[in-house]
């Protein structure tokens, strides 16, 4: 994939898409492409949280640990972005990330990412819709689960 293509691809991720094209492009140029296969678990919940991770290609299963085992609270693929949660609060990864399928993706440093949050209110906006977004998605998965297991 060039250069070129990789900045489209960037656009058309939520919380990139109003960013200025020169920053577009250093995230392009300075992000780690990483390949999955199928079952590959690209982080657990717990880990430190070290990049952010944009879906290039695939489907990347997303769940939380219980102590009846985990919950799967939702399924992301292309142009989804993962992982900044953990990267944007400090805290540790809040769920496991494993790859349904082959998965390609862009990955970002929380140095970068930070960076263009902290450069782009635009972005930062974006980020909190995002955040707010899943923190919803999440409780209502995890109250249908709650409720279904009585």
């Amino acid at each position: 994939m060039s250069l070129e293509q990789e900045v489209e691809l960037i656009r058309q991720v939520q919380i990139f898409s109003k960013i200025q094209p020169a920053m577009q492009k250093l995230l392009c140029f300075s992000a780690e492409r990483l390949k999955y296969d199928a079952g590959q678990v690209m982080f657990n919940a717990g880990d430190v949280g070290e990049a952010a991770y944009i879906i290039i290609d695939g489907t990347v299963e997303i769940s939380v640990p219980t102590p009846s085992g985990p919950i799967v609270i939702n399924n992301m693929g292309k142009n989804d972005l993962l992982g900044e949660i953990a990267i944007y609060g400090e805290v540790p990864r809040t769920a496991t990330a494993k790859a349904i399928t082959k998965v390609e993706t862009l990955k970002i440093s929380k140095e970068l990412f930070m960076k263009v949050i902290r450069e782009n209110p635009d972005a930062a906006v974006e980020l909190i819709k995002i955040l707010a977004a899943r923190l919803a998605s999440t409780t209502s998965q995890l109250t249908r689960t709650r409720s279904g297991s009585r």
